[in-house]
C-alpha cells in the first residue's frame, strides 16, 4: 500500500496554555514514534496546504468561520478564549486552515490514485467542532470538510466516516445526520465530555454509547454486530475516520481499555471495508490522544496497518 502522512510545522504553532492537553507535543510524540517503530521512511511524507474558505464554508457557517479567523488575543494577552476548554492564538487561523487543507487534499491525492490511503498528522482536531460555532479543543470539523467535499466537488455518491475517540463526536454526527450520502458510525464513552445523545440508530447514524472502563473485547463484539452490517449495507465508495486514540487505557482524559492491538483491530475492519466497496481508499484524521506515549504508539500501529508494513 502507498501510505502518506500529511503535516505542516503550522499544526504545532498553534497552542492554548503551557497546561493544556491539546499541545503541540502531540504531534511530535507520533512523529518521534513513526521513527522510533521503523515506520517513517516507508511513508510518503507530504505538505499539508491551506485549506480555501469555501472548502471550510462547505460545512460552516460564515459566523463559525469568523469566529477563528477575526480574533485575535487581546493587547498583554496570549490567548482568546472562545469556550472553557478551547482557545486561540496568533497563529490558530493558520493552524485551522493548515488541518482542514490536509484532509481535503488527502481526499483529492485518494480520490486521484495517486496514494492508496492516508494519515493527516495535524491539529487542532475538527470532530466537536460544530457547523455554527467551534467546541471542546476543535475549531472546524476537517473530517465532515474532506466528506463534503468528497461529495460536493470530487462527485462521490456515498462516503462514510468512522469515529473511534472516546468523546463523542457531536460536531460531526450535527454536520452529516440530515446528509443521505453519508454514513457516521461510532463509539464513545457515556455519560462524558460533551454529554450530548446520539441520535438513534438509522440507515445513516450508528453511534453507540458505551459506559466507562469499557474495553477492547466489548468494543470489537460493537464492531462485528453494529459498524460492519450498517457499512456493508451502506457500500462507501470512500471512509473517512476521525482516529483519536484517547481510548486509550493509558489516556487519563478518557476512561476506557483500549490498548494499540484494538486499534490494529479496528484498523484492519475498516481496511476490509475499504477494499470491497470504496477501492481502499481511507484518510485518517487525528483527532484525540493526550497521554504522548500512548498516542505515539497507538498512531504508529494504526499507520503500519493502513500502509501494510
Amino acid at each position: 500500500m502507498s501510505t502518506a502522512i500529511y503535516s505542516h510545522p503550522d499544526c504545532q504553532r498553534h497552542e492554548m496554555g503551557e497546561w493544556h492537553p491539546e499541545s503541540p507535543a502531540r504531534l511530535q510524540a507520533i512523529a518521534d514514534q513513526l521513527i522510533t517503530a521503523q515506520i517513517d521512511a516507508f511513508l510518503d511524507h507530504r505538505e499539508a496546504p491551506l485549506a480555501d474558505v469555501a472548502d471550510i464554508a462547505r460545512n460552516h457557517t460564515a459566523n463559525a468561520i469568523a469566529i477563528v479567523r477575526d480574533n485575535r488575543p487581546y493587547p498583554g494577552e496570549s490567548h482568546y478564549p472562545i469556550d472553557a476548554d478551547t482557545s486561540i492564538n496568533a497563529y490558530s487561523w493558520q493552524a485551522a486552515l493548515r488541518a482542514a487543507g490536509a484532509a481535503v487534499a488527502a481526499t483529492d491525492a485518494v480520490i486521484d490514485g495517486e496514494i492508496d490511503n492516508a494519515f493527516c498528522a495535524v491539529r487542532p482536531p475538527g470532530h466537536h467542532a460544530r457547523p455554527t460555532e467551534p467546541m471542546g479543543f476543535c475549531l472546524f470539523n476537517n473530517v465532515a470538510i474532506a466528506a463534503k467535499h468528497a461529495l460536493d466537488v470530487r462527485g462521490l455518491e456515498r462516503v462514510a466516516v468512522i469515529d473511534f475517540d472516546v468523546h463523542h463526536g457531536n460536531g460531526t454526527e450535527e454536520s452529516l445526520r440530515h446528509e443521505p450520502r453519508a454514513l457516521m458510525v461510532s463509539f464513545f464513552q457515556h455519560p462524558f465530555y460533551p454529554y450530548t445523545e446520539a441520535d438513534p440508530i438509522s440507515e445513516h447514524l450508528v453511534n453507540v454509547p458505551v459506559p466507562a472502563h469499557t474495553k477492547g473485547e466489548a468494543v470489537r463484539q460493537l464492531v462485528q454486530e453494529k459498524w460492519l452490517p450498517a457499512l456493508h449495507a451502506f457500500q462507501p465508495q470512500m471512509i473517512f475516520i476521525s482516529a483519536g486514540f484517547d481510548a486509550h487505557r493509558e489516556d487519563e482524559l478518557g476512561g476506557m481499555g483500549l490498548v494499540e492491538a484494538d486499534y490494529v483491530w479496528m484498523t484492519q475492519q475498516i481496511m476490509d471495508i475499504a477494499k470491497l466497496y470504496a477501492k481502499g481508499r481511507i484518510v485518517s484524521c487525528l483527532e484525540g490522544g493526550y497521554s504522548l506515549s500512548a498516542l505515539g504508539r497507538s498512531v504508529a500501529a494504526h499507520v503500519k496497518t493502513l500502509a501494510e508494513l
